[in-house]
C-alpha cells in the first residue's frame, strides 16, 4: 500500500472555493485506477490548513493521476488559492490497527 500525504495551507478568503472544489471532484479522485481511499483533514487550531491523505495500490497509479487530466484541472483551481507552498509526503503503509 502506498500512500501520499499533502499539506495544503489556503489563505482564508479561498478556504470556501477550495472545499466547493472538492466537493465536485472527490469522487473522481476516489474513482481513478489504482486509488483504494481519500480522505481530507483540517487542521484543529490552524483552520486554514487541509491535509490529503491517498491509498494507492503502487507509487505508478499516482504518477498516472499526477498526469491526468483530472489532476491538472484540479491543480489549476487549487494552485491559484494557496498562501503557502504545499508539502506532500509519499510513505509506505507499515501497520493499521482499528
Amino acid at each position: 500500500m502506498f500512500v501520499r500525504i499533502v499539506k495544503l495551507s489556503f489563505a482564508e478568503e479561498h478556504i470556501d472555493t477550495f472545499l466547493a472544489n472538492f466537493e465536485i471532484v472527490k469522487q473522481k479522485i476516489r474513482n481513478f485506477e489504482g486509488n483504494q481511499l481519500l480522505e481530507l483533514y483540517r487542521d484543529k487550531h490552524n483552520t486554514n490548513v487541509f491535509f490529503t491523505y491517498s491509498y494507492w495500490d503502487e507509487e505508478s497509479d499516482l504518477e498516472n493521476y499526477r498526469n491526468s487530466d483530472l489532476f491538472k484541472g484540479v491543480w489549476a483551481k487549487t494552485k491559484p488559492l494557496f498562501n503557502a507552498k504545499p508539502e506532500a509526503w509519499s510513505v509506505d503503509k507499515l501497520a493499521s490497527l482499528e
